[in-house]
């Protein structure tokens, strides 16, 4: 019985000395690859300081005695146990694989996004454009035909009391029929001033008093004042369509001046919309001049 008891005991110490034999093996080999690891100092560094101050005085005991590394752990020796608690920290090692970098980890650059320039461009092209269009009817009312037209006296000037203002700030012209101009000014104590800058001007008109207005008769046209005009309004054609041009090489020069930031797709087709907009422009400023001529020649 005592005999049975005692080899029960002697087995179940031997199974004990396996494992710890076995258990210290493990942690044999992985203090070896710790020590020699790159990451090694990043491992310690990266485990709790408890478990830290642990390892330590383990592989002082464990890892540099001759004792340990060379046993055949058969339970021959008594060997030191770890802690309970500690945790073995796992292997961890850097990969160095070459490959394809991903568009997130690009090192966090910045992608720069092509400005949308063209709304600007065009917007500006044609707000050039249409301020010469208007310019453009200002002066071609001016110009006396053989009909009348309430706006042929706007740019007459006419002094009062020592200012110089514009005929359309002192009264109000309309048209009586096609042949005859009604000017009721808005104070009549400047009925004289007005008849006398509209006698003054290149019109060749003749008002007459009537009450507290001015009606002013419109002449006919004769041929070599119709040939006058005509060219007049040739000029205006002219100069109108440079301003026009003119819109449209700074639209261009924009363009150019971005460079490399547009697309050259996006620059050609901004360069066609700003001709085809110039286009635009050029054909109402000459059906505006043909008009007008039409409207001198026929009286």
């Amino acid at each position: 019985m005592k005999i049975g008891i005692l080899i029960l005991h002697c087995r179940r110490k031997e199974r004990k000395n396996r494992k710890e034999g076995k258990r210290r093996t493990e942690m044999a080999m992985y203090l070896r690859r710790a020590v020699s690891s790159r990451s090694s100092i990043g491992l310690i560094r990266g485990i709790w300081s408890r478990e830290v101050i642990q390892a330590r005085s383990f592989s002082q005991g464990l890892v540099f005695s001759r004792d340990f590394i060379c046993s055949d752990f058969t339970g021959t020796k008594e060997a030191p146990t770890l802690p309970t608690n500690f945790g073995f920290p796992k292997e961890s090692r850097r990969g160095f694989a070459k490959g394809k970098r991903s568009r997130d980890d690009s090192g966090g650059g910045t992608v720069e996004v092509a400005p949308d320039i063209g709304p600007a461009v065009k917007s500006g092209a044609a707000s050039q454009m249409d301020a010469a269009i208007d310019a453009l009817s200002r002066e071609l009312t001016k110009l006396r035909t053989g009909r009348a037209s309430p706006g042929m006296l706007d740019h007459i000037i006419v002094e009062t009391g020592g200012v110089k203002m514009p005929l359309n700030r002192l009264a109000v012209v309309s048209v009586m029929d096609p042949k005859t101009l009604s000017v009721n000014p808005y104070d009549p104590n400047t009925l004289k001033e007005l008849e006398k800058a509209i006698v003054s001007s290149p019109l060749g008109l003749n008002p007459r008093a009537e009450g507290e207005r001015l009606i002013a008769a419109i002449p006919p046209l004769t041929k070599e004042h119709m040939q006058a005009l005509c060219k007049v309004v040739t000029k205006s054609s002219e100069d109108v369509k440079q301003s026009i041009r003119r819109a449209r090489q700074k639209a261009l020069d924009t363009i150019k001046k971005a460079g490399s930031s547009v697309p050259k797709d996006d620059v050609k087709r901004l360069e066609k919309e700003i001709d085809e907009l110039t286009k635009k422009f050029v054909k109402s400023a000459e059906d505006m001049c043909k008009a007008k001529e039409k409207e001198i020649t026929q009286g």
